[in-house]
């Protein structure tokens, strides 16, 4: 029997064009450590050189697409400047050149529900359910989210989203734009499959300019949000509201901002 520890926290499978990743840490719901940001990285800015890959998808092991940040792996070493894993990710996902997928089942927190901003078509299982907690941690969003979910959702209902952090559904995602399709999980991977195959029968060239013909109004500002996030987001993780909420977390407590202004 093959050991699951031995298995690489981020599968890669090229078939017929389409370069599926698949986040594998089920145990943890995909949780997201240094280590698989890296590897998410190299992995992207690798398909985008390689002509053999014409699409991407990205998907989790297990019932859970990921439960974004392992806690204990980003605290013990926090981003800090460009050269952290996690910064390096965000940059190579806004700017992956070939189309890029998602299927989403499970939970999808924090950065599993901001990197679904930046992918071209995302497909949602019934069981899918998002957060984004970034304010309930004492810290602020990233990703762009803050200039890339106000367009997807509207003003109002991102202001709600994001202040709020509270999880919602699949439905809620469609209707704020996050997703495009709801599917029973057992047809999401094979939907998901199917859609990543019919693009990548297409001629590659067409489908790349067609993609940067409609990033190309917001590259400057989703480059503008996300500078301006995370120049906001180092401080915050070293501010005490974060320091209270990541001790509650762990202490498996309700947090008390209330001595805090």
């Amino acid at each position: 029997m093959t050991d699951p520890n031995a298995l690489p926290l981020i599968d890669s499978r090229l078939d017929g064009g389409v370069l599926t990743l698949i986040m594998q840490r089920p145990a943890k719901k995909n949780a997201l450590t240094r280590d698989m940001y890296a590897a998410l990285t190299d992995l992207l800015a690798a398909a985008d050189a390689d002509p053999a890959v014409r699409v991407l998808l990205i998907r989790g092991a297990g019932d859970a697409f990921t439960a974004g940040n392992d806690l204990k792996d980003f605290l013990e070493q926090p981003p800090a400047d460009e050269s952290s894993p996690v910064v390096r990710f965000l940059r190579a996902l806004c700017t992956v050149r070939k189309p890029l997928i998602a299927a989403v089942q499970g939970a999808a927190v924090g950065i599993g529900t901001t990197l679904l901003l930046h992918c071209d078509l995302v497909y949602a299982g019934e069981s899918a359910r998002f957060q984004l907690p970034f304010v309930n941690l004492g810290l602020c969003p990233e990703a762009a989210s803050t200039f890339l979910l106000p367009l997807a959702a509207g003003h109002r209902r991102a202001v709600e989203l994001l202040l709020f952090g509270e999880p919602f559904g699949a439905l809620e995602a469609q209707r704020a734009g996050l997703i495009n399709r709801i599917l029973p999980d057992a047809e999401l991977r094979p939907a998901a499959e199917a859609a990543a195959r019919q693009l990548a029968a297409k001629p590659l060239a067409a489908l790349l300019v067609t993609k940067e013909l409609l990033q190309r109004p917001f590259r400057d500002p989703v480059r503008q949000a996300m500078d301006a996030e995370l120049a906001a987001f180092y401080p915050r993780l070293r501010s005490p509201e974060a320091a209270e909420a990541m001790e509650a977390f762990f202490a498996k407590r309700k947090p008390d901002f209330s001595r805090f202004q």
